[in-house]
Parts: C-alpha cells; structure tokens; sequence
C-alpha cells in the first residue's frame, strides 16, 4: 500500500528540491568527496532526462572551508562562519560545475538570506529569477549565503531553507538527503531495537519529540530541523522524503517508487503560496491570545480576528507585521498581518466591532486580522 502511495506521489512530480547534507558530501576526513558529487550529477541528470525540474539546496562551504583552512572544530562566532563559508563556497561550486559538467548540465549558484523572503516583493523576484533558470534548463544550486548572513537574519539551516524553497518555486516534492535512513520511533544511536518510520502521515507532537538535535563537526541540525521543514512543506501541500545519501542508490530508488527513507505526506488542507510565506517565512513580531470562541471561528469556520475574541497581546507591534495567534493555554493557532498596533489592540480587544471607533478615535478595519491575512498553523 505504501509503495503504491508512493508511485503515485513521484508519477505527479514536475519540479523537485532535492536538499543534500553536509555528511553526505565530505569523506570521513571533512573533504569533499568527488566521487559522491559525480554519482549525485549522474542520478540527478538521470532525473532530469524524465522531464523533471531539479533544484538542488546544498550544504558544504562551511565543511569546505575548514578543510581548506585546516581548522577541526566547526566556530560559534558568527563573523568567523562567514569569513570560513566565503573560502569555500568557491570550491563547493567548482565540484558541482566539475560534475555536473560531465553530465553536459550547467549550474547556477545562488546563494539566499532570510530578509531576502521577508518582504513579499523581493520574495516574488527570487521566484521569478529561479523560474527563469530553471527554464533555460540550467540546475540552481542553492545555499543560505553565509558570507553576509548575521544572527538575527540567517535561516539557520540548510534543512529550513530547503522548506521555504518549496513554497517559493512551487515545488511538487521535498527530498533531504541525510546520513541516517529516516525517522525512527525512537533514536537509533541509542536504542538497537528503534524501528524506522516509512510513512508518517501527519507530523504531530509524537512525530516531534521523536527528533533529535545533532551538531556535529561540520554539521548543525539534526533530524529535528527536517522534521520541521517536513512540516512546513507538509503545510503547503507538498510531500517529503527523507532519505540516506550514503546509499549511492537512494535517488534511482525513490524515483523508481521504493520504499526508502520515511515518506511524510501533505496536509489535506494545504495553504496557499501567499499564507504559507505569512505562517512560515515572516518572523512575529508578537502574540495575541485568543479565547475558544475565536479559536473555533479562526479554526473551523475561515473566519476573521475580530476583538471581541481577543483576551490579551504580548509584545509591541506596528500595523501590517506578523503576529501569532495562540489560546488561554498557549498553543499556537495561527499566523497573520495585524491591522492595527499592539498598543490600538489592548484599547480595543474584548470590544465589538461597532465600539472600534468611539474607543480609538477611527476605524481602519472591522477585523484586528482579516481571513486573507490569516494562516491557520493549529494541528
């Protein structure tokens, strides 16, 4: 049954992401590894022989530029990860272009930051560039671009960008190669009797505390970062696989329909490209809690944020910035762009629609968030 499943995911792909680790591009000594990259350019080539549009996210310029450095311990200072990432995002490019050259395949680098997504405008020209290449037949090689990425903006991980990724080019499937087979019902480090997952069909708190983080010499992440971006694409509709990159099989077999790696299917009820960026891309900039009236209205209904649902609102915010919606017990409900500002807010909440504007002096909205403005996020 499951492998049915997935035959029919794959006969309906068109364009996919294909997300690839750092472990699975260097050796045992941190270098990259060049028989891994002309197996990916063969099996990736293969794949786009079948009509299918490939979007490569690539770990490794900050691998690659430790080993190019001679350092062994992987920095926490921020200005020391860029300096590292610059010297060796050249050489992870020089192996894609070596590769994927032997395949008669030309690459594109292009290299991503958060505040690149944040503002809708920018948002859409990365997706119309991207389209653009992938039209020209040209394969993107995607990475957070960590030479001018700080704190406060970086995406942080290889495996999240991968999920924004999916949403901004439209994608019809998530893979992340990675060097364990895929979930487990619990960590296989520790536990030899761990079972893996092949089919997880909806990513609850169960699914969650089954990752774990990992940090490893090179790497950052772990199995949690890809459930959460399993999540996010889930969210908009789109399948993921996680899969182990160290079997030089791994792509043949998934296109061919195998049960490999864990399948996470999408959500019945998928967002659309413009409120997933809404849910997933902006950063909140606060949160107003809703009581269960609202929740169910938000929740079940479609409806709008009205004040009179809303009990209390932490943090300060302007007009049109992301806030979260959570209940009396803390649970996040949804995400979306505020009419008004924390301060208007806290004189209005509680209130009806038809006292907005005796208590604020005007009435820009009769919705503190509109439903066109609202991504339901709640499980």
């Amino acid at each position: 049954m499951s492998q049915d499943l997935r035959k029919t995911i794959i006969s309906k792909v068109s364009r996919v992401i294909i997300k690839i680790g750092s472990s699975i591009l260097t050796d045992k000594n941190g270098s990259l590894s060049e028989s891994v990259f002309e197996k990916l350019a063969q099996e990736i080539s293969k794949i786009k022989s079948k009509n299918i549009e490939v979007i490569v996210v690539s770990s490794g310029a900050i691998a690659s530029g430790m080993k190019k450095l001679g350092l062994t311990e992987r920095p926490t200072e921020i200005s020391m990860k860029q300096a590292i990432a610059a010297a060796g995002q050249s050489t992870l490019m020089w192996h894609y272009e070596r590769a994927f050259s032997e395949f008669n395949q030309n690459v594109a680098q292009i290299l991503l930051t958060l505040d690149g997504l944040l503002d809708r405008k920018r948002f859409l020209n990365a997706r119309k560039t991207l389209t653009t290449v992938l039209s020209m037949g040209i394969i993107p090689i995607i990475n957070e671009n960590d030479t001018v990425a700080v704190e406060e903006i970086m995406l942080g991980d290889n495996d999240n960008l991968s999920a924004q990724i999916t949403s901004l080019i439209e994608a019809d499937l998530l893979i992340m190669l990675t060097d364990i087979d895929g979930l487990y019902n619990k960590d296989p480090r520790i536990h030899k009797d761990a079972e893996l997952l092949s089919l997880v069909e909806r990513i609850g708190e169960d699914v969650e505390n089954n990752a774990g983080d990992t940090f490893g010499r090179t790497t950052i992440g772990g199995m949690k970062t890809k459930i959460e971006a399993a999540k996010k694409a889930a969210a908009y509709g789109v399948p993921t696989i996680i899969a182990n990159g160290n079997n030089r099989s791994t792509l043949k077999d998934i296109f061919d329909g195998k049960e490999v790696g864990t399948l996470f299917l999408p959500s019945e009820q998928s967002l659309s490209g413009r409120k997933h960026w809404i849910a997933f891309t902006l950063k909140s900039a606060g949160e107003i809690v809703i009581d269960a009236g609202a929740t169910k209205a938000i929740t079940s209904s479609g409806k709008s944020l009205l004040p009179s649902g809303i009990k209390d609102v932490r943090g300060s915010f302007g007009v049109g910035e992301s806030v979260t919606c959570i209940d009396e017990n803390g649970a996040q409900i949804a995400r979306g762009l505020s009419s008004y500002s924390s301060n208007d807010i806290r004189k209005i909440m509680g209130l009806k629609t038809s006292d907005i504007e005796g208590a604020l002096g005007y009435k820009y909205s009769d919705e503190v968030i509109h439903r066109d403005d609202l991504a339901v996020i709640a499980e």
